[in-house]
């Protein structure tokens, strides 16, 4: 895998993933930025948000579940001093589905946090994770 980061102006840069895909990135005015685009540390926790979720729906396919929608939503706390790692992030899982078995949803979250999640997986090397959910019945 390989990206490559330019530098744009100020804190501002693009971001090209080897699949060919770009963002922008930025800080915040206080720092030089214009806020263009979300934090590097912002792009962790979506990319976490993103691998994570990927894995749920998966393996709730893959049991059979009638799932429709899957949304994290994510909050994280840092360390005071650098490096700033994250030291608490709570994902907050909400699946939408016909049938979906509290059981189930529990077991893929715990699945994807503990064996399939990379980006979840290494950011839990400094941060405590916690996960829960919500299930909605459409």
């Amino acid at each position: 895998m390989k990206t490559r980061v330019k530098w744009i102006e100020g804190v501002c840069f693009m971001a090209e993933s080897g699949s060919g895909h770009a963002v922008v990135m930025d800080g915040t005015p206080d720092i030089g930025g214009r806020n263009l685009g979300p934090r590097p540390m912002e792009m962790l926790l979506m990319g976490a948000g993103g691998c994570t979720s990927v894995d749920v729906i998966m393996i709730l396919r893959k049991g059979r579940q009638d799932v429709l929608d899957c949304e994290v939503a994510i909050e994280a706390e840092r360390a005071q001093d650098h490096p700033k790692v994250f030291t608490k992030i709570h994902m907050h899982f909400t699946v939408k589905g016909r049938g979906l078995k509290p059981e189930m949803v529990e077991r893929a979250i715990r699945l994807s946090a503990e064996k399939y999640c990379s980006a979840s997986i290494m950011l839990g090397r400094t941060a405590q994770m916690t996960h829960d959910f919500t299930i909605v019945e459409v």
